[in-house]
């Protein structure tokens, strides 16, 4: 990527442990396997989804296939619906959005294998919806504050967040308007943490704005993404989720049955994809974008061209 070194010694910089999951592949599905085949791919609109959204986007169009680029559909249940309908006929979605929120269930499993293949079982048998193989990074939510706000309170989890809280402190907390109403969000957060915070004491801002407010000391605590390499930028430190609430959320490409069943050859060209996105890969490209200021499109082909993924 253009500016890939930049980004990579900002993370070092800072101390940022990366975690090398799983190699990638020398190659993907094969040029032409998927020669006829009509895509429509989708994704939702914030910066990792639109990058994993152009990674698909590439492989496929790689692949033979003729594809709709669809990315940046305005929120989690919108893209879901999207998919539902056939309006698309893919998109990257998380195993504990599918587990929680699109199923229906309250408490998350926190092994990441059982969690997939329980949403991917389910998912399934009740909407024609298959998953296929999961990446190996996960991208679960978090709170965060600079490093002001993190020596004012002096603590650094969330169950020491939620007993300054209920001893009067009323720490601010900005989050999307969809963590506010989520289970996996700051309904369950209370219920797990035993606190809630009082609607005076939540700001909702755009998923942008919440680092650089957070950073500025505007917000006290913020929500964030963990690959998100904006945490970094902002120098931002993460309360540890000490209660392990926040549930696993490694992506995974989501494609309706009827088109699998049609092109099988689509989980192969998936495969090689999932397990080159570990965390390290995924930090850098969110921060590629969102700190360097690439298009996700490039970003997504120059990677995938590094790791040999796309002729």
């Amino acid at each position: 990527m253009k500016r890939i070194v930049s980004t990579v010694a900002l993370l070092a910089a800072a101390g940022m442990t990366l975690t090398a999951c799983s190699g990638g592949s020398s190659s993907g599905g094969g040029e032409g396997v998927l020669s006829g085949a009509s895509i429509s791919v989708g994704g939702k609109d914030f910066t990792e989804q639109l990058v994993l959204c152009e990674i698909s986007v590439a492989v496929l169009s790689d692949a033979g296939a003729d594809v709709t680029n669809r990315c940046s559909i305005q929120g989690t249940e919108a893209t879901r619906a999207a998919l539902l309908s056939g309006d698309i006929d893919t998109y990257w979605e998380y195993t504990g959005t599918g587990w929680i929120t699109h199923l229906g269930h309250p408490d998350a499993i926190q092994d990441s294998q059982e969690q997939f293949e329980a949403v991917k079982a389910e998912d399934l048998e009740a909407n024609q919806i298959e998953w296929l193989d999961y990446a190996p990074f996960n991208n679960t939510y978090a709170l965060a504050a600079n490093a002001d706000t993190m020596a004012k309170y002096g603590i650094s989890t969330l169950s020491e967040l939620a007993a300054i809280n209920e001893e009067g402190q009323a720490p601010g907390l900005c989050v999307e308007s969809e963590f506010s109403v989520r289970n996996d969000g700051l309904p369950g957060m209370a219920l797990t943490y035993g606190t809630e915070f009082s609607a005076d004491q939540i700001s909702e801002l755009a998923t942008g704005a919440i680092y650089q407010a957070t950073g500025d000391g505007d917000c006290e605590f913020g929500e964030v993404y963990t690959t998100d390499g904006r945490i970094v930028e902002f120098g931002l430190t993460v309360l540890e989720d000490d209660k392990n609430f926040f549930p696993k959320y490694n992506p995974s490409p989501n494609v309706r049955e009827e088109l699998l069943t049609e092109y099988p050859a689509i989980a192969d060209v998936f495969a090689p994809i999932s397990a080159a996105l570990d965390e390290e890969s995924m930090t850098m490209m969110n921060a590629a974008v969102d700190v360097d200021g690439e298009d996700p499109a490039d970003v997504a082909v120059d990677w995938l061209t590094e790791k040999g993924l796309i002729g």
